[in-house]
């Protein structure tokens, strides 16, 4: 076994993926329910006892509903960064209305790599309305996997981690059209349109075009709208993007849900 990508949730109802090694599984993002998180683990054969930390990008609800209870009933150490542990304790409370808190809790920096178990982690920042927030470098068994999601735009820092990766996790949120003409209050659209907002599917197909170097097996379109987008346009947004390079053994789309975990990709 090499890498591993099992994407268990990811939309604006709450994110989590698990990255894998063989003596190494780490958990991007808690934003189910614990109870739900279990659920969907067991369905891909994985015990929640097994998880060696919980990994945070960033603290909006999506990304964090079920952290709390879920690092406390596994003992789960949790990485995020000051700012980000700060945001989320402000923001959320626990079934007794106390701050929420991380019993194991590991601080780290954006740009400095640390370790979990044999898997390498580079958090870098990515621009987002939220305190700290970060995408993820994966590094583990001579495989790197990207994923960087709940960005407004793609600056340079980021296309630059993108690079070299055999797996990339990419938002693909919502069609431009669709998003305009939706039912969103105004000021949500312009957020969720600014450069802290959401990247669409033109977006990510204009890096697909024209900065990205073509190396992943799989690409995964992650965080898609269900009410901006269709699973059909992103991905013909990203096909077209990609091209000829598109083939059976490279450059592979899988589609991400909000409801079913993605069956487990292994690199």
């Amino acid at each position: 076994m090499a890498v591993s990508i099992t994407v268990l949730a990811s939309g604006s109802r709450g994110n989590s993926t698990v990255i894998a090694t063989a003596r190494t599984r780490v958990l991007v993002d808690c934003g189910l329910s614990c109870r739900e998180t279990c659920r969907r683990l067991a369905a891909q054969g994985i015990a929640p006892e097994s998880l060696s930390a919980v990994l945070i990008t960033h603290e909006h609800s999506d990304h964090v509903n079920g952290l709390h209870v879920m690092a406390k009933k596994f003992n789960l150490p949790v990485f995020m960064t000051e700012a980000t542990h700060g945001a989320w304790q402000r923001q959320h409370k626990d079934s007794a209305g106390n701050r929420v808190r991380a019993e194991r809790l590991e601080l780290f920096s954006s740009g400095k790599v640390f370790s979990v178990g044999d898997l390498e982690v580079l958090p870098f920042t990515i621009p987002h309305d939220a305190a700290d927030p970060v995408g993820f470098r994966f590094t583990g068994e001579g495989v790197r996997v990207a994923l960087a999601t709940d960005l407004g735009y793609m600056p340079q820092n980021v296309k630059d981690q993108l690079r070299g990766c055999d797996g990339l996790i990419l938002e693909s949120n919502h069609d431009l059209e669709m998003l305009r003409v939706g039912p969103y209050p105004w000021a949500v659209k312009q957020r969720v349109m600014s450069r802290v907002g959401h990247l669409s599917n033109e977006s990510l197909a204009e890096f697909l075009t024209t900065d990205y170097d073509g190396g992943a097996t799989f690409i995964i379109l992650a965080h898609l709208s269900e009410q901006n987008n269709l699973p059909d346009l992103a991905r013909v947004a990203a096909e077209r993007a990609l091209g000829v390079r598109q083939g059976l053994w490279g450059n592979r789309l899988v589609l991400t849900s909000q409801d079913e975990p993605l069956a487990t990709l292994t690199l």
